[in-house]
């Protein structure tokens, strides 16, 4: 007889922690229930300049409870996952749920939405690493970046974390589904200097499987090559010009976009998509599917936080927005169904119809603008649609980067910033839940001195 893996040792206990919490809350009178169970164990390392700063280890259990009283809804909360902390956590939902207010849109995911069939996605590779080697991995990572050049004279330091995640969920319809999957990462920070000017930049690399991860010299390399790259950055005039997101960059010009087609802002009309289902909302080239079922995909789910079942997508074809992301809440709100989407999107793959340039064509097709590699700052309205953050890059002319550049500010609304996008990348960042390429924007206003 084979033996149970530590992961299936694991999800076991988990089950029977919510497969208890469902019978403490019907024995308690409630018409549903639903928990989520889980345990997230993992090994951080941090070393600045060769020498150990932190060395980390965590465990953490939570369990979430949320019960239903005809349409009154109840929820708590426990990091103790003993027997009479549960029965605890059960009767304190309950009791809370006898004092909300009614919602006739509260309760579980309709039945037919549940996944029937979990997809193997290969999520779980463990990594047995040591204290001690998470260390050497670390230190090889900065001493890598440190020689880039002599122009590297600081660190911000390298880490090395690797984490796994065991979770469960549970409701009263008959659905239990478990799920493990580990997730690891490796980074580095550098700071370069040119006589009194200083400029940091970092690179990292992220994956299920440590077989995949940059080799640790790799990534210091880049971090080192990338700082020394912005020294003797400058201003810019205030000016309109157009304006490259990198791909790392570029994601969060997506991540706006799918927070106003979210349920939640559609629903509370707090969005400057509202009500644009059907509508173009980009380019006729651009086309983005949702595809939850990539294996070894840092976003794959085989289910969503409510148990409904993910499935491949196309939320915008040839630049119109085919519809929203919904879990069973918003999707009631709005006279819809759940797009299993309860707790986020699913692995977003963002390209074009149009063949897809590198880098440097995207670059020559620029002519002259502004290559962004770096943005800090939250100044987006998702309501209105305004955007404006800070950021730093390169200074591109003739199709070539003449100087690096700093403190400046971009500025636009993403609604027509969305129309005006020239072209997509083939340069995809597979470190995240949205991969894209690079993101040329027509005209931005680039504001400086």
């Amino acid at each position: 007889m084979q033996q149970a893996t530590a992961g299936e040792t694991g999800i076991a206990q988990l089950q029977q922690v919510v497969r208890f919490v469902l019978e403490e809350a019907q024995q308690r009178g409630a018409t549903q229930a639903e928990a989520d169970a889980s345990v997230n164990q993992g090994l951080g390392v941090t070393v600045r300049l060769g020498e150990v700063e932190t060395v980390e280890y965590q465990r953490d259990r939570g369990l979430g409870v949320t019960v239903y009283f005809g349409h009154r809804k109840g929820s708590a909360s426990t990091a103790d996952l003993g027997m009479t902390a549960v029965r605890e956590t059960v009767e304190k939902a309950c009791t809370i749920a006898r004092f909300t207010a009614e919602d006739t849109f509260a309760g579980l995911v309709d039945p037919e939405a549940l996944a029937r069939q979990i997809p193997e996605l290969d999520l779980d590779h463990p990594w047995a690493l040591a204290p001690e080697a998470a260390i050497a991995l670390a230190q090889r990572c900065e001493a890598a970046g440190l020689a880039v050049g002599s122009q590297i004279s600081n660190s911000e330091g390298a880490s090395v974390h690797t984490q796994r995640h065991l979770g469960v969920y549970g409701n009263s319809l008959g659905f239990l589904g478990g799920a493990v999957g580990t997730s690891h990462s490796m980074s580095c920070t550098l700071i370069a200097q040119q006589q009194e000017a200083m400029e940091r930049d970092y690179w990292y690399t992220t994956s299920r499987d440590p077989a995949d991860l940059e080799a640790p010299e790799h990534v210091g390399r880049k971090a080192g090559e990338r700082a020394i790259a912005r020294l003797g950055a400058s201003k810019l005039s205030t000016r309109k010009a157009p304006v490259l997101f990198s791909p790392e960059m570029a994601r969060g010009l997506f991540r706006h976009f799918i927070g106003a087609i979210r349920g939640s802002s559609q629903y509370r009309k707090a969005s400057f998509l509202l009500n644009a289902a059907g509508e173009r909302i980009f380019p006729a080239f651009l086309q983005m599917q949702e595809r939850p079922h990539i294996p070894k995909g840092l976003a794959s789910a085989a289910f969503d936080a409510e148990g409904a079942a993910t499935h491949d997508r196309d939320l915008v074809s040839d630049g119109v927005l085919q519809g929203y992301v919904l879990g069973s809440y918003s999707a009631r709100k709005l006279g819809l169904k759940t797009t299993g989407n309860a707790g986020g999107i699913h692995n977003l793959l963002v390209g074009s119809s149009a063949k897809a340039s590198d880098l440097q064509a995207l670059l020559r097709q620029m002519h002259t603008g502004l290559l962004v590699t770096e943005m800090m700052g939250q100044g987006v309205n998702g309501v209105t649609g305004d955007y404006s953050r800070g950021a730093s890059g390169f200074w591109v002319e003739n199709g070539a980067i003449v100087h690096p550049v700093h403190e400046i500010t971009i500025a636009g609304n993403l609604r027509p910033m969305y129309q005006d996008i020239l072209a997509i990348g083939a340069d995809v960042d597979h470190r995240g839940g949205i991969r894209t390429g690079s993101v040329l924007i027509g005209e931005m206003t680039i504001a400086g001195d």
